[in-house]
């Protein structure tokens, strides 16, 4: 295989990581490598590596709860090809990750033999899912289509509401004034089929839940 791979492994837990390293350089030869314990750091490390070849992230991990990691880097990167490696293996969750637009799912609990096969199939381009583990959950579907509808900055927005923030604190944060908070708020409650706050922090809670 091409040895000009850029990987992102990002993961909080040292040794897991370490495992997937060796994975990928029996799977890829001399692949670049680079890795992440948080989402803040993911985020640090893509605004310098802006088109790596792959991203394979822990659903759960500093800053990253559920699915809100995967929604926020498939909103802001929506051509990095995205494999969840997650010890969350029920089909609701594998479901979910497919919906939101990951490119695979490697279970943790995969050997090395099965996490070589899954790498090498990603990166020639097929996605991966697990046999068996894909169900129809026509309503978990539903509103994941929904929240995949906001723009980056209103799902920065839709994360800080979640996050119990007001409107001038987020307009604070986001540098912006608090009439544009407003406005992005009401295009959320639009897109999400709400009508207040609340309503729309239950929405993203029920989906973030499954997971």
């Amino acid at each position: 295989m091409d040895s000009t791979y850029t990987i992102l492994i990002a993961d909080d837990h040292p040794l897991f990581r370490n495992a997937l390293f060796q994975s990928i350089h029996m799977a890829i030869s001399g692949a670049n490598l680079l890795e992440a314990d948080s989402l803040e750091a993911l985020l640090t490390l893509l605004a310098k590596e802006p088109d790596p070849d792959l991203l394979l992230l822990d659903l759960k991990m500093p800053g990253a709860n559920g699915m809100s990691g995967l929604m926020q880097l498939r909103a802001e990167y929506p051509d990095l090809p995205i494999v969840v490696v997650s010890a969350s293996e029920e089909p609701s969750v594998v479901t979910q990750v497919k919906s939101h637009g990951a490119f695979g799912f490697i279970p943790k609990s995969s050997d090395m033999r099965e996490l070589i096969s899954a790498l090498n199939k990603v990166l020639d381009g097929d996605p991966f899912f697990p046999e068996g583990l894909i169900t129809n959950n026509a309503a978990c579907n539903d509103l994941a289509e929904k929240i995949s509808t906001l723009t980056p900055q209103q799902y920065k927005v839709l994360g800080m509401l979640s996050d119990g923030l007001l409107n001038k604190q987020i307009a604070y944060e986001l540098n912006v004034s608090e009439a544009t908070i407003k406005a992005h708020m009401t295009a959320i409650f639009r897109k999400l089929g709400v009508k207040n706050r609340t309503q729309a922090v239950i929405l993203l809670q029920q989906l973030e839940s499954e997971s």
